[in-house]
């Protein structure tokens, strides 16, 4: 299965704080294979080894795992404690409220709040930037982005299987239609902005499902960290998902049309469409994103744009570069 691409702006929001923390990332950016050519257009993306890449090196430059937004500044190596502290909780629920207790005893950190109900479980935070960053709004929304994909990952990881939230919430304001249906995929859930706090509603059956990992393992995962947070998808439920996964099949040799498709998930064509609909996207979109993130990954590996355009189904190279462009605003010689 292709990672799904990142929009620029998740990178393009902490450059602007580079000044502010006197702290110059283009040691960063050529390690990730990132220009600002890409950087400045809104329609470009990013692989994930490329966004792994440039946050690994700037945990370096910076010895900060917030990047120097946060409060204060965060060593390296604290997120590794952490971990250690919860790896022999027995479930994930005794495993958040373990981390709660380690977060109060860290000032760098926003104290987590944990909302037990009947059937769902609310965690919630509130960050403060660190002072003197003349944009705190902007660094607020990376280290609240960071933060929640952080927790919803990092938690499915510990159970070793999907986690399913029934809310996400963002204190700040919705971003432009395009990087918001981003959210929803990052989540697999819509994402409501403009809430009082940062948050994430769990289902209660992951609260209770067991630690699966050992200290083992989870010096693999940080080995390769924070990989997987932009490239394991830990959701399933949307109508959105499912397609995206059936058109990502028909990308390596099986037909996918709107028949064939709504045979597969047992519902009929109309009903198919009026659930993509409401998720704010189509069967056309879909199509469009998978093409659009097989061929940045393919030419990051080197293929040639005769074999994508081929692969692709494209009846020819000229056509297939039209498309690149009016996907990513971008050609395909800039992402090799």
């Amino acid at each position: 299965m292709n990672a799904r691409t990142i929009p620029t702006a998740f990178i393009q929001r902490y450059l602007m704080f580079s000044p502010d923390n006197n702290v110059d990332l283009s040691g960063a950016l050529r390690a990730a294979g990132i220009d600002l050519t890409t950087l400045a257009d809104p329609r470009a993306r990013l692989t994930p080894t490329q966004v792994t890449t440039f946050i690994q090196t700037t945990w370096q430059i910076t010895n900060d795992e917030l990047f120097g937004l946060g409060r204060a500044p965060v060593p390296r190596g604290t997120f590794r404690l952490i971990c250690l502290t919860l790896i022999h909780c027995p479930d994930l629920g005794s495993a958040f409220a373990r981390m709660a207790d380690v977060i109060r005893a860290l000032p760098s950190l926003a104290p987590l709040t944990i909302e037990a109900g009947e059937e769902s479980t609310r965690i919630s935070f509130s960050g403060h930037p660190r002072e003197g960053i003349s944009e705190p709004d902007i660094a607020a929304r990376v280290t609240t982005d960071f933060m929640l994909i952080l927790l919803h990952r990092f938690a499915a990881w510990l159970i070793g299987k999907r986690v399913r939230l029934r809310a996400v919430e963002f204190p700040y304001s919705a971003p432009d239609a395009r990087l918001a249906q981003d959210y929803d995929y990052i989540f697999g859930v819509p994402v409501t902005f403009d809430a009082p706090c940062a948050a994430l509603d769990f289902d209660n059956s992951a609260m209770r499902a067991p630690i699966i990992q050992t200290e083992e393992s989870l010096e693999e995962y940080l080995r390769a960290s924070p990989i997987q947070l932009m490239s394991e998808r830990d959701y399933d439920s949307t109508a959105s998902a499912q397609v995206r996964r059936v058109v990502e099949l028909g990308v390596k040799g099986r037909t996918s049309t709107a028949e064939e498709i709504a045979e597969m998930l047992s519902i009929s064509v109309p009903h198919l469409r009026r659930l993509l609909r409401r998720e704010g996207t189509s069967l056309n979109q879909l199509r469009e994103e998978v093409l659009r993130d097989v061929a940045i990954a393919g030419l990051g590996r080197g293929e040639s744009v005769d074999v994508l355009s081929a692969r692709l189904g494209f009846s020819e190279p000229s056509a297939f570069r039209r498309a690149f462009k009016r996907w990513t605003g971008d050609t395909p010689s800039s992402y090799r």
